[in-house]
């Protein structure tokens, strides 16, 4: 063959090779994402993507990875022409991604949640509910909707119309759960002592009409609105008189009034007519019992008297003035005694001159006599004394207060195993 011939047949051979296959491969476009720069021609996803591959011989796709693993056939310019190439996304990496679940938020037991939901009894089989003898079918069936009608506005945080539902229920069915619900409403309406009224009237059927676990709730409830409230125990006997607390009439008497009340100062009174009032206002501390016993007075009950000095005491005076004066008469006595016996000695002699003994009884009768005067003048001075205090002493009429008592004081010893000592109670 000629040179000729021979460069003619390559020229018509390069010029079979499809333009395609002499290009030069395209550049790979990338795309941003919230995560980076990613390859569109590769993008990454949750899981691992596998490309398909094209099988020849059965026409089918298979994802690489699974099956019997094969070697990939470079495919031809042809076939390179054909495959489309994926277009850049423009949505980000975040939203095209599953997102995991919500962390679920940790449990917290809201009074809401411990509300009971139904009235029936949490022992199935149970044929005898005390709370619900002569209670018939359409009462419970009326309170039962307005007990629910309660249940959603206290899941809602209504308090005040939540209250009134319920009051409404308990009208028509006394149930422990109603109680025990219009117990938790109360809670936050500042009800202390009507809630722990209900939470007693839900604990007296026991844990059956209230659910085991509300049956706890309650009664830890009702230990602690007990801590936060003072206890008063007030008793008064005179018959027919008025005890009030605060203006709020508690009973007549004779009776006896014992409940929770808030602490704090407040008002205790037991009035009637044709006595006077007893007051007995004080403040009450949490956690603590005041006993109170309410007595009431005549004006003539309150009047005491009082003297300067003891009763006895001018009595006692004039006693001693009596005293003296009597000893003043005795030696009286005796001067008029010696006095005659001088008088005899000088009869006897005829008018002499008395002798030594005659006249020594003479010096006695006048020292007697003297005696027995000054005796006279001082116990009458002290018996006019004596009737001076008696009249200074007497009782001079004052008003005490009702309850007020004269203050006493009571010792009692202790012994023990090396000590001792005592304790002293006083009484006001």
């Amino acid at each position: 063959m000629s040179r000729s011939a021979f460069v003619l047949s390559v020229l018509l051979a390069l010029e079979s090779v499809p333009a395609l296959a002499q290009e030069p491969a395209p550049r790979t476009r990338t795309t941003k994402t919230s995560r980076g720069t990613k390859k569109a021609g590769a993008p990454k996803t949750a899981g691992t993507r596998k490309k398909a591959t094209a099988s020849t011989a059965t026409g089918k796709t298979k994802l690489s990875g699974t099956g019997t693993s094969k070697r990939r056939r470079k495919p031809t310019a042809a076939e390179a022409a054909q495959t489309p190439t994926p277009a850049p996304s423009d949505t980000p990496l975040s939203e095209s991604l599953p997102l995991p679940p919500p962390p679920t938020p940790k449990a917290v037991e809201s009074q809401q949640e411990q509300a009971s939901s139904t009235l029936e009894g949490s022992q199935p089989g149970a044929d005898e509910r005390p709370w619900a003898k002569g209670i018939s079918k359409t009462d419970q069936d009326a309170s039962l909707a307005l007990f629910g009608e309660g249940n959603a506005l206290l899941k809602e945080s209504i308090f005040v119309q939540a209250v009134e539902k319920y009051r409404q229920a308990l009208a028509r069915w006394d149930h422990p759960a109603i109680h025990y619900n219009l117990a938790l409403a109360l809670m936050n309406l500042d009800q202390p002592v009507e809630v722990h009224e209900h939470l007693v009237a839900a604990l007296r059927f026991g844990p059956a009409p209230l659910e085991k676990e509300k049956y706890e709730y309650a009664r830890n409830y009702k230990t602690l609105v007990e801590k936060q409230l003072a206890r008063v125990d007030i008793t008064c006997a005179t018959p027919g008189a008025t005890v009030t607390m605060d203006g709020q009439t508690l009973f007549v008497a004779p009776g006896r009034y014992e409940a929770l009340v808030r602490p704090g100062a407040h008002s205790i009174v037991a009035t009637m007519t044709g006595y006077l009032p007893s007051d007995q206002s004080r403040t009450l501390l949490p956690g603590e019992t005041t006993t109170l016993d309410l007595k009431l007075f005549t004006s003539d009950d309150l009047i005491r008297y009082k003297r300067r000095w003891s009763a006895a005491m001018p009595w006692l005076v004039m006693g001693a003035g009596v005293a003296v004066a009597g000893g003043s008469t005795f030696l009286h006595l005796q001067s008029r005694d010696h006095f005659r016996a001088f008088e005899s000695g000088i009869t006897e002699c005829g008018g002499c001159v008395p002798p030594a003994a005659v006249a020594d009884e003479r010096s006695r009768g006048n020292l007697m006599q003297t005696g027995a005067i000054a005796g006279y003048a001082v116990g009458g001075a002290v018996i006019v004394t004596g009737a001076v205090l008696a009249v200074l002493n007497q009782p001079k009429p004052y008003r005490i207060e009702p309850g007020q008592e004269a203050a006493t004081v009571q010792v009692t010893p202790l012994l023990g195993a090396g000590s001792g000592g005592a304790v002293a109670t006083f009484r006001f």
